[in-house]
């Protein structure tokens, strides 16, 4: 057990339920395909996380913040990603303000998917989820500069990395398992029409919004 593990627990923990990219994005999905679309695109992001884990501990997240070419592809590549995610969400919200709106259903008791051209798949929410996080420059920083400061005095760095990396993911599935959860609790209120259209425009701009910010950052 890292002598530094408490606190890192305390930093992690805030840095997890910070609202970021990810976070946008799982709600997005899970109001379009409900709790197991919103855990899916957890899971793709815990994903992302345990590659630039492994990356960390082997050196190669050093390697790409070394190269300012390198990091720049990648921090314009995850920008780029981030707003066409939310392009595609406000496209799909215009669509569906386009079309006349059917009548109001009874309250369903789970969230269900929204109109067939806006549904995301498990599969698709996976893979937006994984590529949200290995396009994410920023992670690379965080296990490059967080993970060595907790890292004691006569502790073997390798292993206790290792270890901090571990619990770092295990704390992020934790999360996206009770976000999701909550998703689900919120099904009545989520799986409304209106709703729906408005958590596709705010998380659609938010989306787009941190990909232009993430666009112009310089590291």
């Amino acid at each position: 057990m890292p002598a530094l593990m408490f606190p890192f627990l305390i930093v992690v923990a805030v840095l997890t339920v910070t609202p970021g990219p990810d976070m946008a994005l799982v709600l997005r999905n899970g109001v379009r395909g409900g709790p197991s679309v919103a855990w899916w695109t957890g899971l793709g992001c815990c994903l992302g996380i345990a590659v630039h884990a492994l990356a960390a501990v082997a050196g190669l997240s050093a390697l790409l913040a070394a190269s300012a070419a390198a990091f720049a592809v990648v921090r314009l590549a995850g920008a780029a990603y981030l707003v066409y995610l939310g392009v595609s969400a406000l496209w799909h919200t215009r669509r569906r303000a386009s079309r006349p709106a059917p009548a109001e259903p009874a309250e369903p008791a789970v969230p269900v998917a929204s109109s067939p051209g806006a549904a995301v798949s498990r599969a698709a929410a996976f893979r937006q989820g994984l590529l949200s996080n290995l396009l994410n420059p920023k992670i690379v920083l965080i296990f490059l500069t967080l993970l060595p400061q907790f890292v004691a005095d006569g502790e073997p760095r390798l292993a206790t990395t290792a270890v901090l990396a571990g619990v770092f993911l295990a704390t992020a599935v934790l999360w996206w398992r009770l976000f999701s959860l909550l998703v689900g609790a919120l099904g009545r209120v989520l799986s409304r029409e209106r709703v729906r259209r408005v958590f596709d425009r705010v998380t659609g701009t938010v989306l787009v919004g941190l990909g232009l910010r993430m666009a112009v950052e310089h590291g």
